[in-house]
């Protein structure tokens, strides 16, 4: 990691560097105590967003977490939350593995629990980052007839370069499967994928079918490009999609949905735009993975 261009983590907002640290390699060393140390110094200034409530004990916060990240705030034997509690002088209870609920943090200085609170967040983003995607956005492109013409493209393509290294039927798109990304997503529990759900009929309520004017866009796919600067180094070659009016209209849309969904955490911020394209050839797909 570069020392003047450390790793930026957004919450609520604001954006926090992950520090480096030097790392020393143990016997018995623990990946999530590692990553808690280094995010101590990224994580101290307070985010004002949080809602705090005040008690008669002092004050309390609470935040909801799938449950398959709670051993990372918990940490092996408990050490990342007890870490957490002694430094922020806290209390955090977590609901137990494999239940759903809240956790919830409780201290006598409000500081202290949005210290707690901040910290809690950059580790789930942290460790959410780690995990595979599980869901991803997108606009099927597969009427019946492109299917037809992505098969004629196919069968032009191995006539033409079936003697040239590396190409061959394995890695053309299945034509069911054409589509338009708008995102990638890591869904953890079925409260995430209710989230999605209902976040997607706000936006046709509240944006699509404005921009769409309660029409389906009509679309064309023309032209090809490949995803490298170096056209001896290509994996993937992609079809150019674009509206048949000459609009902005479908650029329009997919950003506005993507902007609404990394607002809400459910997309990484890697992209203030998406790139309108159909992937048709792509060597992952190949069967044969000695093939180059």
């Amino acid at each position: 990691m570069e020392v003047l261009r450390p790793q930026l983590i957004r919450i609520g907002g604001r954006v926090y560097r992950k520090n480096p640290i030097q790392e020393q390699t143990y016997q018995h060393e623990d990946e999530d105590d590692d990553c808690y140390q280094g995010l101590v110094e990224c994580a101290e200034e307070s985010c004002e967003g949080y809602e705090v409530v005040q008690t008669p004990q002092g004050f309390r916060c609470t935040l909801k977490a799938p449950s398959l990240l709670y051993k990372h705030i918990v940490g092996k034997r408990g050490d990342t939350r007890k870490k957490l509690e002694v430094e922020t002088k806290t209390s955090i209870s977590i609901p137990k593995p494999g239940q759903e609920g809240e956790i919830v943090i409780t201290g006598q200085h409000r500081s202290g629990v949005i210290s707690a609170r901040t910290r809690i967040d950059v580790l789930l983003l942290t460790f959410r980052r780690k995990q595979p995607f599980t869901h991803f956005l997108a606009f099927f492109l597969n009427e019946a007839e492109v299917q037809e013409r992505f098969l004629k493209f196919q069968e032009e393509v191995l006539e033409k370069c079936s003697m040239d290294h590396g190409v061959d039927s394995t890695i053309f798109q299945n034509p069911k499967k054409l589509h338009l990304t708008i995102g990638m997503l890591v869904l953890l529990s079925d409260q995430e994928i209710q989230q999605t759900c209902e976040m997607l009929q706000q936006c046709k309520e509240e944006f699509i079918d404005d921009i769409s004017g309660g029409k389906p866009l009509e679309v064309e796919m023309a032209g090809i490009e490949y995803m490298n600067d170096d056209p001896g180094m290509v994996d993937v070659l992609y079809a150019k999609v674009h509206m048949k009016d000459g609009s902005n209209r479908l650029q329009e849309l997919v950003d506005r949905v993507l902007e609404r969904f990394q607002a809400s955490g459910l997309i990484v911020k890697e992209w203030n735009s998406v790139k309108l394209h159909a992937t048709v050839m792509n060597t992952l797909f190949r069967k044969d993975p000695n093939a180059i």
